[in-house]
């Protein structure tokens, strides 16, 4: 089988199912991304970009269009010289949005394409709104809509869809429910596993000596993940309880939502609103899987914050880890953790609120062993890799092969 990935970045939520697929000799596996920093035995990259960006006089309800027109002229381009050199795909599997499938039907019209929808835009009643409602205007609510336009086109155009959880099925129209599988990327629950003995050692920091660890861990700073909130409730928790260190795992970035002035950070923002002590917060930047597996596993409780949005792999990974989770009450969130059961939950917009959970779970640690082995329950019978990989290539397998619908059933 002939088997095209399509993604800005390599290898993204392909990067199991495509080094599984090109493990078989008799599958030929082509990955294009903007960028391949990594490599897969048997993966061939091709490394593509848009000839401009998106122009600013554009309209500005259509920039984000126009950069996902430019982005599937670009895949287009790049399919075309594959056909040339003999490479015709059996199925095309793309993330939408960005727009690199808008195209690749116009150049292999007998290929499959299953696409990867992570994110339907909303103006009201999501993200957008969440964090500020007053400051999304008409304006802003046909401008984000019209972002939809490169899915709605995907969603024509692929002989089916995959979606990663319900809450982020919920966000696509329902007329569309009926070609999608919901589908998680997977989590590998036999390397995210507890670890009772993991050293509390990460580079030259040794956080050995510290009685408790609170911890956040996530690719940017940033509001969509609760960043301000969180800081404000661990500056709270480090006045109390004078054992308390906070571990900070991630770039000072925004990588979701509004961008800051340029030299700006929330990293720098908060610490200069609060000015927690120097000696017990610490900011780690990002970590290899092989040191941020540690800090999962030697974490006293781990907070996880999100507006509703796209769920992170950080907070699985954390249950597989058997972490006590402290997360913010939002949709995604609750999907996942059963407050009492198998985590805890807390108000988004209240760091009061989410420093008296997370000091009653410091308080009663000893007593939450339960809770621990329900949270890694959780992972490994909803989301581990094991159980997600195989349905992963069923699906890829019906449906280049024309089984419509296929063995993993659409969405309710």
């Amino acid at each position: 089988m002939n088997i095209l990935f399509l993604h800005n970045n390599f290898p993204a939520q392909y990067r199991h199912v495509a080094r599984h697929l090109a493990a078989d000799k008799n599958n030929r596996v082509v990955f294009a991304s903007h960028r391949a920093p990594t490599a897969i035995p048997g993966v061939r990259n091709i490394l593509y970009k848009p000839h401009r960006d998106a122009k600013a006089e554009t309209h500005h309800y259509l920039r984000s269009v126009e950069s996902a027109v430019l982005n599937g002229q670009a895949v287009f381009r790049t399919c075309l010289d594959l056909k040339q050199k003999g490479f015709v795909p059996d199925i095309i599997c793309a993330h939408s949005g960005w727009g690199n499938s808008l195209y690749v039907k116009e150049v292999f019209p007998k290929a499959r394409l299953l696409s990867y929808f992570e994110w339907y835009y909303h103006a009201r009643g999501s993200d957008a709104d969440f964090l500020d409602p007053a400051a999304i205007g008409h304006d802003d609510t046909a401008r984000i809509h019209s972002k939809n336009m490169p899915l709605l086109m995907d969603m024509a155009t692929c002989d089916w869809g995959q979606v990663p959880t319900g809450f982020q099925l919920s966000q696509i129209p329902a007329i569309f429910h009926s070609k999608l599988s919901v589908l998680h990327d997977g989590v590998d629950t036999d390397y995210f596993r507890p670890n009772p003995d993991a050293p509390a050692k990460i580079g030259n920091l040794d956080l050995s000596h510290a009685g408790e660890i609170l911890t956040y861990a996530t690719r940017g700073m940033e509001p969509y993940r609760g960043f301000p909130e969180f800081m404000r409730a661990a500056a709270l928790l480090m006045k109390q309880r004078p054992n308390l260190h906070v571990l900070v795992v991630g770039e000072d970035r925004v990588a979701y939502g509004k961008q800051l002035p340029e030299g700006e950070s929330w990293g720098k923002r908060m610490v200069a609103e609060l000015k927690p002590d120097p000696e017990r917060l610490h900011f780690t930047g990002p970590l290899p899987y092989s040191e941020y597996v540690k800090v999962l596993q030697f974490s006293t409780v781990r907070a996880y914050l999100t507006v509703p949005f796209v769920l992170s792999w950080s907070l699985i990974e954390s249950l597989a880890c058997g972490g006590l989770v402290v997360g913010s009450d939002t949709a995604p969130v609750r999907e996942i953790i059963r407050p009492g059961v198998n985590g805890f939950l807390a108000p988004f917009h209240d760091p009061e609120a989410l420093a008296a959970q997370i000091e009653e779970v410091l308080d009663n640690v000893s007593e939450l062993q339960d809770i621990r082995d329900a949270a890694r329950k959780t992972a490994t019978d909803r989301y581990a890799l094991k159980k997600m990989l195989p349905r992963q290539l069923h699906l890829i397998e019906d449906v280049a092969a024309g089984r419509l619908p296929p063995r993993e059933k659409a969405a309710n």
